[in-house]
């Protein structure tokens, strides 16, 4: 079964370099008629230009695709605003939006300047708030919409000097979480991808033969499968150099200690067999905990 996005509209941020152009251009391969957004700034989020996202919508027309730039900074609500209006004002829909837009300002944290934090922050996870916020009224009355949240391994499992950067990406995650069981009843589904490739934004976190091995577009394939029609939803696809792997949240078996003054140090001693991941699930909801809990306490109160 082939993957195509015929007649669907798709926004991709930060779509003028990189994995963003790499999306674009994959999407637009197969149908898709595509939002090329991108403020044309530094790594760093500095300055910007329309250059970047101009020479990708040029990519795209002349392979016969459909195509349009935008340069909306996805901080400023009411740009995001302005781009989603252009896009149904030229083709009266939006089907698919790539959260793709970040910047990277690495420090430890020791080092590392509040407002450095902030701002990583702002485009990253707030970035994908407003332009989640500009699509979702579309998207549910459409009864059709596939948003894809990228998050990173930095996010999932940390990374030295990334504490800004890891904390807006695991936040990608919750977000991703809530908006996919808000928008199940509107068929929109919602994923997220940790990518691994060698960009303008992770090339001085890799040696040149690691870099060579990791490109963007090998990244690819798991953004078409989690923005297709057949999509999942709550699903975290890490993928780099042709490998594709899932990511997931869960919660282990866990023990009973009671409320006693000795809890903590109960807990203590049977801290291994909390963490112990046999039988680990993977939570339908966060009000999954809440009744694991509760059934572990009425069963040991009841005995």
């Amino acid at each position: 079964m082939s993957i195509d996005f015929k007649g669907r509209v798709a926004i991709v941020t930060g779509a003028g370099g990189g994995l963003g152009r790499e999306h674009a251009l994959a999407l637009a391969k197969r149908g898709a008629r595509v939002v090329v957004n991108d403020l044309g700034g530094a790594r760093d989020g500095s300055g910007a230009s329309s250059a970047a996202a101009l020479a990708v919508v040029e990519e795209i027309r002349q392979a016969g695709g459909e195509a349009i730039a935008n340069g909306a900074s996805v901080t400023d609500f009411d740009a995001v605003q302005a781009m989603v209006n252009q896009a149904m004002e030229t083709w009266g829909r939006v089907d698919i939006l790539v959260n793709n837009a970040g910047i990277l300002r690495d420090k430890s944290f020791a080092k590392m300047e509040l407002d450095d934090f902030k701002l990583v922050m702002d485009v990253h996870l707030m970035g994908a708030v407003n332009c989640c916020k500009a699509v979702w009224p579309i998207m549910t009355t459409q009864g059709y919409g596939r948003i894809v949240m990228t998050t990173s391994s930095s996010g999932l499992y940390g990374n030295f000097g990334q504490s800004n950067y890891g904390a807006a990406k695991m936040a990608l995650v919750g977000l991703m979480q809530t908006l996919a069981i808000e928008g199940a009843k509107y068929n929109i589904r919602v994923n997220s991808l940790a990518p691994t490739a060698a960009t303008r934004m992770t090339e001085s976190l890799f040696p040149e033969a690691m870099l060579q091995a990791l490109q963007a577009s090998d990244v690819v394939p798991a953004m078409l499968v989690l923005a297709a029609e057949d999509a999942p939803t709550r699903a975290i696809l890490c993928a780099g150099a042709g490998g594709f792997e899932a990511a997931h949240i869960t919660l282990t078996q866990g023990v009973w200690v009671g409320r006693g003054d000795d809890a903590p140090e109960l807990l203590a001693q049977r801290l291994a067999e909390v963490r112990d991941r046999d039988g680990e699930t993977v939570p339908e909801s966060g009000t999954a905990q809440g009744h694991a809990e509760l059934t572990k306490a009425m069963a040991n109160l009841q005995s």
